[in-house]
């Protein structure tokens, strides 16, 4: 069975449902269906040879949904290009995978001019489906690359993970397994299709769920959606939340119909996951993955997280997933012992685009490194610390970034931090913190840093805070620490100028 039959079964077995709301149109299974076969046709026609690369550049619109689900019905393997992204890496993406066709909506065709391979403009969509034919018909292996996303890239050659078709498998009979989706379930499409929201796509529609395309992702938007489409989940990185609790606080909407608000691509702090809690209710969960076991190597669902003991957890091992506790010298640790996460089984890549040395040094002997560091309590729920290369080694002592955020998190005031290390005469790395406060809110540094030494004790507080007004953000919402640390350092070297 491949990945799109889960939309093909449903499309048969509920043609009349509802599957995509949308500002200009509803379209049933049977008509998207429709659509999906035509355009697969078409792309198969023009590129009748199975596995090659199409991309797809283009901003969430059900267009873009039809255009996915018919490069994966047609056998292609989808390169998502995130609008969010930069031009220059998105034309290194294009460069290195070299897709036959490319799938660009206007603004991203303004873009990329040169973007190669045959160009689909989305808004002729409608004519290409015209033209196309009866369902291809798939002959592939399940290790086949379904998709290949990158992680990183910012510089330098940009890094593809090849997820296969049995990874996109297991994604979805897990979510099956851990959320519970069924026909009732509408998914409010509000993070990009190229990145988190493709991977429930299949998840809802399969289960005969219908997806939810709202006009714009702002908070107002959301809330207002969600209320008069009765959407029963989504998916969002913890700011975009952090906005809808704001709303929704501001000006309340009946969101009853909420049954799962799902964060990802960065941590909550433990303060911010009872604030969300107290606006929506006992609706919030969370998973832990990366590009490279999308989505779920573990799960904590809404009944698990009223737990207060698991506010700081990101769940328990999934369906199908063996994850563990890796020590230095490649033993698998215990619970209350730290190390590397480390994961095995159907979900993980099958390796690097174009990259074996790179595929080798992070599967080893079946083993996916993740870099993260983190410990498993003695219930079986993981507790992720830093990634391996931001523990900051203070004083001789080992500093977590999470532990510390999550302290500060405490503080009224605090909107968001991001902890990093800067090198340090004395200190070896010394601990500083780059905070955003709340809309009127107010807190000196030196408050701050008392107010942490009093939580968690002087060796892991801060030695600088830094106000900032936003905290520098990837497009897909993770903070990046990388230029929290330019800064700081710019800043320093400000201060230099200023007083010689």
């Amino acid at each position: 069975m491949y990945p799109i039959d889960f939309f093909w079964r449903a499309a048969d077995s509920y043609p009349e449902r509802i599957a995509v709301r949308s500002p200009t149109a509803d379209l049933t299974f049977a008509e998207l269906a429709a659509r999906v076969a035509g355009l697969a046709a078409a792309f198969a026609r023009i590129d009748p040879e199975p596995g090659s690369r199409l991309a797809i550049g283009a901003a969430n619109s059900v267009d873009h949904l039809v255009s996915l689900l018919a490069a994966i019905a047609a056998g292609k393997v989808w390169v998502p290009l995130n609008p969010r992204n930069g031009t220059p890496e998105l034309e290194r993406i294009l460069a290195f995978t070299e897709p036959s066709i490319v799938v660009l909506d206007t603004a991203m065709h303004e873009r990329l001019p040169a973007a190669g391979g045959h160009l689909v403009p989305l808004e002729n969509i409608d004519e290409v489906i015209r033209a196309g034919g009866d369902r291809p018909v798939l002959n592939l292996c399940l290790d086949a690359t379904q998709a290949i996303k990158f992680t990183g890239g910012t510089t330098g050659v940009p890094k593809g993970v090849m997820q296969s078709m049995r990874a996109w498998n297991t994604t979805v009979l897990t979510q099956w397994h851990e959320f519970g989706f069924h026909a009732d379930d509408r998914f409010l499409v509000s993070a990009p299709l190229t990145h988190g929201a493709s991977t429930y796509v299949l998840a809802v529609l399969g289960a005969g769920g219908g997806l939810v395309f709202p006009p714009d992702t702002s908070a107002p938007t959301l809330l207002d959606w969600t209320a008069q489409a009765g959407a029963t989940s989504l998916f969002l990185p913890p700011t975009a939340i952090y906005a809808l609790c704001a709303e929704q606080t501001r000006a309340p909407r009946n969101v009853s119909s909420l049954r799962l608000l799902i964060y990802g691509a960065a941590p909550m702090p433990p303060a911010r996951i009872q604030e969300t809690q107290h606006v929506f209710g006992n609706v919030v969960a969370t998973t832990y993955g990366q590009t490279e076991a999308p989505t779920v190597l573990t799960c904590m669902r809404p009944d698990q997280l009223a737990d207060p003991r698991n506010l700081g957890s990101v769940g328990r091992p999934s369906m199908t997933t063996q994850v563990a506790i890796m020590g230095k010298d490649g033993t698998l640790l215990g619970p209350g012992q730290e190390g590397e996460i480390v994961a095995r089984g159907d979900l993980l890549m099958t390796g690097y685009w174009r990259m074996p040395e790179q595929t080798a040094a992070t599967i080893v002997d079946g083993w996916l490194h993740t870099g993260d560091v983190g410990a498993f309590d003695e219930r079986g729920f993981l507790f992720i610390k830093s990634r391996v290369r931001e523990v900051i080694i203070s004083g001789g002592f080992n500093v977590y970034p999470s532990d510390v955020e999550e302290a500060i998190g405490r503080h009224a005031a605090i909107y968001e931090s991001a902890v990093v290390g800067v090198a340090d005469d004395k200190w070896g790395e010394a601990v500083h913190a780059a905070v955003q406060l709340r809309p009127g809110a107010s807190v000196s540094p030196e408050e701050l840093i008392g107010f942490v030494k009093r939580e968690i004790g002087a060796v892991k507080a801060p030695k600088v805070v830094h106000i900032f007004d936003t905290l520098p953000k990837s497009p897909v919402g993770k903070t990046l620490k990388d230029e929290v640390v330019r800064r700081i350092r710019q800043q320093a070297a400000a201060q230099t100028r200023s007083k010689s």
